[in-house]
């Protein structure tokens, strides 16, 4: 993955961390409907424009859900200190050094989409500017296509900056 991104993801149950193609930006931001109340309902409706993110990240947690348990993250610690921030495993927010690697940019930035306070904060973008109205593309399972929509942040949405 050459243009990537970290995109965290905090919800009521916690916080997740991935780094994905920065063209799964758009996808993320224009997730239908517009209040997702968890981190499943933001991915499946984020799948809706961007196929593979959902099955990306599901998998990955089950994969770091496999290999940490409550009290024990050495092998995510692990993981995380060998592995660049653009290569780095999917992850749960367990503990300061998790929170830390949330937030550090992969190539072209870090973006944290806040669900519960309804705030998208770009910590880092260098990718494209997050805009209210956007044009999102939608593609197929094989990544082609298959059209452009446009979309509009609901007004009790904040971004920052």
């Amino acid at each position: 993955m050459n243009d990537v991104m970290r995109f965290t993801v905090v919800d009521s149950d916690g916080a997740v961390s991935f780094v994905a193609p920065c063209e799964a930006l758009p996808a993320l931001v224009a997730t239908r409907p517009p209040n997702p109340q968890n981190l499943g309902q933001f991915l499946t409706f984020a799948g809706e424009y961007y196929p593979w993110v959902r099955e990306y990240v599901e998998a990955g947690l089950a994969v770091f859900d496999e290999h940490n348990t409550p009290g024990n993250y050495r092998q995510i610690h692990e993981a995380l200190a060998r592995s660049s921030p653009r290569e780095q495993p999917v992850f749960r927010v367990v503990d300061e050094v998790t929170r830390e690697a949330s937030l550090r940019p992969a190539r072209a930035g870090v973006v944290l989409f806040n669900l519960n306070a309804r705030r998208i904060v770009q910590i880092q973008n260098t990718y494209a500017e997050i805009r209210r109205v956007g044009r999102v593309r939608v593609r197929a399972e094989d990544g082609s296509v298959r059209r452009v929509l446009r979309y509009q942040l609901p007004v009790e949405w904040t971004l920052v900056p």
